[in-house]
């Protein structure tokens, strides 16, 4: 690896700990004995990890027992940083709204399968708690039913990694492609497609909630390009 020595240091850290050998919450070598092992200043350890905690892979913390500490990963963390990349691809026109739509289509139809196999009671419950009534919410209350109940889907495959890879797409495209230009009935469309859903998964029917996830996602594909045209003007 060439470069900075500060960056060799970094990459060489990284390494370790998205190889295992450093795991989450472990403290590492202090300054004085990172210097000793590459061969390098203490100030360009400091840069290293420096340039380490930008990247969220370590925390530093002071005082006595403090020291820098490899990160724990969350669910949330992680989605964050992947609906930052996706949100700066979509502003740049790298990627569209079918595109969006199309990686939906791959996750979530065969999660809502998997959804009404592995779902709990509590899970069914939150389902429906995330339904709504078009007749009566409106604006941010429908925007934020409509991710509630995919993700409560989602969480009930048992596969964190849905969550993290799949919120991010629905969260870009509510906010980026016209969430102000639904078109007419699109809410009462969502809110019967959510409604069919949560019998499909209370039934434990995962073919049929296969079926209607995939009609519900293609609903949203056609009335999402409808309204990415219109915020284009």
């Amino acid at each position: 690896m060439t470069g900075p020595a500060y960056a060799v240091l970094a990459g060489s850290i990284r390494a370790r700990i998205l190889s295992g050998e450093l795991v989450p919450g472990e403290r590492l070598p202090n300054e004085q004995e990172l210097s000793a092992e590459f061969g390098v200043g203490r100030s360009t350890v400091r840069e290293a990890l420096r340039s380490l905690a930008s990247q969220d892979l370590i925390q530093t913390t002071r005082g006595v027992s403090g020291g820098s500490f490899v990160s724990v990963p969350t669910a949330a963390h992680l989605s964050a940083h992947l609906e930052t990349g996706v949100a700066l691809m979509a502003a740049a026109e790298r990627v569209t709204v079918g595109q969006l739509m199309s990686l939906r289509h791959l996750l979530e139809v065969p999660a809502a399968g998997e959804a009404a196999k592995h779902r709990t009671d509590e899970q069914l419950d939150d389902l429906r708690r995330a339904e709504f009534d078009p007749s009566v919410d409106s604006g941010d209350a429908t925007y934020a039913a409509n991710q509630d109940f995919h993700l409560v889907l989602l969480r009930a495959t048992g596969n964190p990694l849905l969550e993290v890879i799949t919120a991010p797409l629905f969260r870009v495209l509510a906010t980026r492609f016209g969430r102000d230009h639904a078109p007419d009935g699109f809410w009462a469309c969502v809110a019967d497609d959510h409604a069919e859903l949560h019998d499909l998964v209370a039934a434990r029917d995962a073919d049929g909630a296969v079926t209607a996830m995939r009609r519900h996602l293609d609903h949203l594909t056609g009335a999402y390009q409808q309204m990415d045209r219109l915020s284009r003007g």
